[in-house]
């Protein structure tokens, strides 16, 4: 099962809507449960990561190098999941995280050494890989690396395999390089993959 969370009105993240509508595509192999805008409340986020193998996230983040535990993904009324919420959390069905935000996989520049931030928690958190961000990422471009994440991470398996990940994403991105439609090359460079 796939958890979808975003706040395109909330946040003033239009571009997340898309991201939603994308990933309604590939249902199967997915079971998809969604919480948008005032849906996505920390305590229903934090629910339903425990019964859905797969995470969506977007949104915005935001990191907090003085006190990392308390960077955190925005939710529903500005509220937030905090990296000490989500280290803490039980997920025995994780697997995989994809956090379509900005700075998910941001560290401090000054402890480059330390991998102290959301897409880490994710991993400590239990699941088998993460997609982060290095940095701040268009709205516009995310719908579109998604996509060909997703379609990549989907292709000839009637089960997704997390295992797989970061060769669908960096297929994704090499598609994404080839394309019409690149923008530019901060497009592209922020997503990483963490994990198995």
């Amino acid at each position: 099962m796939l958890l979808r969370v975003a706040l395109p009105i909330e946040a003033s993240l239009p571009f997340t809507e898309d991201e939603m509508v994308i990933l309604q595509k590939y249902q199967p192999p997915f079971r998809i449960e969604s919480l948008l805008e005032s849906k996505a409340s920390p305590e229903t986020v934090k629910s339903s990561m425990e019964t859905c193998g797969w995470v969506h996230f977007a949104c915005h983040a935001v990191q907090d190098t003085n006190n990392p535990e308390n960077s955190a993904l925005l939710l529903a009324n500005k509220s937030r999941l905090t990296l000490a919420e989500i280290t803490r959390l039980e997920l025995p069905r994780a697997q995989f995280a994809f956090l379509s935000a900005c700075q998910t996989a941001a560290g401090d520049d000054l402890l480059p050494e330390e991998a102290v931030h959301l897409a880490a928690s994710m991993l400590s958190a239990g699941y088998q890989g993460v997609v982060g961000t290095m940095w701040s990422i268009p709205d516009e471009e995310s719908p579109r690396v998604a996509d060909r994440f997703y379609r990549n991470i989907c292709a000839n398996q009637a089960t997704p395999d997390p295992t797989k990940a970061a060769e669908a994403l960096h297929t994704a991105i090499a598609e994404f390089c080839d394309s019409k439609e690149k923008k530019s090359f901060f497009s592209w460079v922020p997503f990483i993959h963490y994990g198995a």
